[in-house]
């Protein structure tokens, strides 16, 4: 599974979606989307352009993780 820390970054750094979307140029829908975790899909331009506004990598925004295990 792929897990969105968008919003973990975006308070950890006390950002708001509006702040991102002012620094990045990238339409509040898509910024709302991430940050939401309701996104299906996330552009490479998208994730480039987040990742030089927050200063942090890839791997950071998204993780892949196990899932649990359903016994």
């Amino acid at each position: 599974m792929i897990k969105n820390n968008l919003s973990e970054i975006l308070g950890r750094q006390r950002l708001k979606v509006r702040d991102v979307v002012r620094g990045t140029g990238l339409a509040t829908n898509t910024v709302s989307g991430l940050y939401h975790d309701t996104s299906k899909r996330v552009d490479l331009d998208t994730l480039d352009k987040l990742c030089t506004f927050l200063g942090v990598n890839v791997g950071e925004i998204l993780e892949h993780v196990e899932e649990p295990s359903q016994d």
